[in-house]
């Protein structure tokens, strides 16, 4: 899972922490980008696509969510995996 967020960002640290417990309870990897430090290493396309409703859940590379996590939804999806 990677969770996509920016410096500075208060609801993407709430978000992070949520995402941080659950990998802790279920056992899924968390990966962190920042897009704004992803764009300034030459990878604008995070920022562009995704910059404006950070932060984002990205289950398999795909969006999962944005702005908040949908435990339940989460949940489920992770179990179907």
């Amino acid at each position: 899972m990677q969770l996509l967020t920016r410096d500075g960002c208060a609801v993407c640290v709430k978000v992070h922490d949520q995402l941080a417990q659950l990998a802790a309870e279920l056992g899924f990897d968390l990966r962190t980008t920042d897009v704004d430090a992803a764009a300034r290493a030459g990878d604008t396309a995070m920022r562009a696509e995704f910059g404006d409703r950070l932060p984002v859940v990205l289950l398999d590379g795909r969006e999962h969510s944005y702005w908040e996590v949908d435990e339940a939804r989460l949940r489920a999806d992770l179990a179907g995996r």
